[in-house]
């Protein structure tokens, strides 16, 4: 018996340094998984590849198999993710070059810095995976959603570039979204790709749970559930969102203001018969007590012509200035609803740091000269619990640009409304596929909420959007336009409203632990 057992502990190692002898050089592994991650962009918009949204996560599965030490796993978690987001998330290098004036090399180098960064996720997956989970497509999976769902609140959350998004319009995937929201998407289709990998491995047995998934997904994107319903007795809502084309070296500029008004005025004289006018993201560029006749006029028109009129614009509330305790009044990134049966104020809730606050604000009390400067201010954050929109009779959930990329946060906006506004200024990102990845991600929020969304941009994208994430109506980018089409309301809630990403966050959860408990009983056996 002893000799049995110590010729099978011989035929393990021998595997074991077979395993170990057949990995790539670290060196070429670093550069596979780096040019892995860097592909992954081809999966989302523009481009629309899905199957590099296999491909990419099945090599960097290919990559950590085997035994390695967790410095090996790191080093190749972190050139994945550094690939995955230096190229991603490269539309970073508009905004800081062209828009920020920093130079090229300083501002490449702030892209290498935010990758290095960002890449840490994918590190720390890597080693998680290597030192305490079996090496199986479900832990992988599992612990790949974990790292998507982190990046939606640690240090305040950079939720980009996620799995999920590749399969917005595959609906044989997407279907799930309803269901469980973008991470169960994006948990079938890791767990697809890995399984892919374990085929050539010969263990086909986890295909099998990933064919029943897949079953699942289909079944209903065959049946097409009727999660939410049109609103009784409402008519379609006839829109026209602006979209004024400001350039963003001129949108802010003293000089330009009140050009821009006049632009956005006269975009609008000629849809005042419309139920819904849309003006995007900061449309008014300067806080709402230095453009209140202005606004006042405009909404005199709204109310005579029976129009809603929607508007972003800086919300100073100086009835909540305290001299004793304040810098300055609060002020908000919003949306305020004005003119025919529409009123409210919407705050955005969700904050760019750097572009809208500045982390650790106090510390600057340390340096008083930067302390004391009027060009260093931050926005305040919006209530979490804000009362939707009353536009017509209807309640209106609202997500103020970069927020809409936050799951949970637009699905609770989502919560007892109609339907759904989006308002952004994605000129910051020029020609780059940065605009583009972000309507992809309003249609998931579409799907994942059963509800229309109006998209209303200075530069585009804007569009209208179904309740099955399909765009109805959409207007070129880079243009002075106006796109016209018609919204319905709708009620009821999918499942994913109702739960949240408890379901998905509990099942990974599960699985994870019995993975780290099937890995200890392997050792102790």
């Amino acid at each position: 018996m002893r000799a049995s057992t110590q010729h099978l502990q011989k035929r393990l190692n021998a595997s074991a340094v077979s395993e170990q002898a057949s990995q790539l050089p670290i060196g070429l592994a670093v550069i596979v998984a780096w040019l892995a991650g860097a592909m992954f962009m081809l999966s989302l918009a523009p481009y629309g590849y899905w199957i590099i949204a296999l491909l990419s996560p099945a090599l960097l599965y290919a990559l950590l198999l085997g035994p390695m030490t967790n410095k090996r796993a790191f080093i190749i978690g972190e050139a994945y993710g550094m690939g995955l987001w230096c190229v991603g998330a490269f539309w970073l290098y508009t905004s800081i070059h062209e828009y920020g004036y920093v130079s090229m090399p300083l501002s490449l180098l702030a892209i290498a810095v935010m990758g290095l960064g960002m890449g840490l996720f994918h590190a720390f997956m890597a080693v998680i995976f290597n030192r305490f989970v079996g090496k199986q497509p479900l832990a992988f999976a599992a612990l790949w959603v974990l790292q998507e769902w982190l990046k939606t609140w640690l240090f305040t959350g950079f939720p980009w570039l996620f799995v999920g998004y590749a399969f917005t319009e595959q609906y044989w995937l997407s279907s799930l979204a309803p269901v469980a929201g973008v991470f169960a998407v994006s948990f079938v289709a890791i767990l697809l790709a890995a399984s892919l990998v374990d085929v050539f491995r010969k263990r086909a047995g986890y295909l099998v749970v990933t064919a029943i998934l897949m079953a699942i997904s289909i079944g209903l994107w065959l049946t097409n559930p009727a999660w939410t319903q049109p609103k009784a007795g409402s008519d379609n809502l006839k829109v026209s969102l602006i979209q004024g084309n400001i350039p963003q070296d001129l949108k802010w500029l003293t000089d330009y203001q009140y050009k821009t008004l006049e632009i956005y005025a006269s975009l609008t004289s000629t849809e005042w018969d419309q139920d819904v006018v849309v003006w995007p993201e900061s449309s008014i560029p300067m806080f709402q007590t230095k453009a209140w006749s202005f606004i006042s006029e405009v909404d005199k028109i709204a109310k005579q012509t029976d129009t809603a009129w929607l508007t972003g614009v800086p919300f100073k509330d100086d009835a909540a200035y305290n001299p004793e305790t304040d810098k300055y009044a609060p002020f908000y990134n919003s949306v305020m609803a004005l003119g025919a049966d529409s009123e409210g104020i919407y705050k955005k809730q969700r904050l760019v740091p750097f572009g809208e606050y500045i982390p650790l604000e106090g510390a600057l009390d340390l340096f008083p000269k930067l302390a004391g400067s009027p060009d260093i201010l931050s926005y305040s954050r919006g209530d979490a619990n804000q009362v939707p929109l009353q536009v017509r009779g209807h309640n209106l959930g609202t997500a103020i640009c970069y927020e809409v990329a936050y799951p949970d946060t637009t699905r609770r906006n989502a919560k007892d409304t109609d339907f759904l506004l989006t308002i952004s200024n994605d000129a910051w990102f020029g020609t780059s596929a940065g605009p583009l990845q972000h309507l992809q991600m309003v249609q998931m929020r579409s799907l994942e909420t059963g509800r229309w969304f109006m998209r209303a941009t200075n530069t585009g994208v804007t569009a209208i959007i179904d309740h099955k994430g399909r765009i109805v109506e959409r207007a070129p980018q880079f243009e002075r336009t106006v796109l016209r089409g018609e919204v319905q309301s709708r009620t009821g809630m999918t499942p994913y409203v109702r739960f949240g990403n408890y379901p998905i966050l509990i099942v990974i959860g599960l699985l994870l632990l019995l993975s780290v408990f099937a890995k200890r009983g392997a050792r102790r056996a």
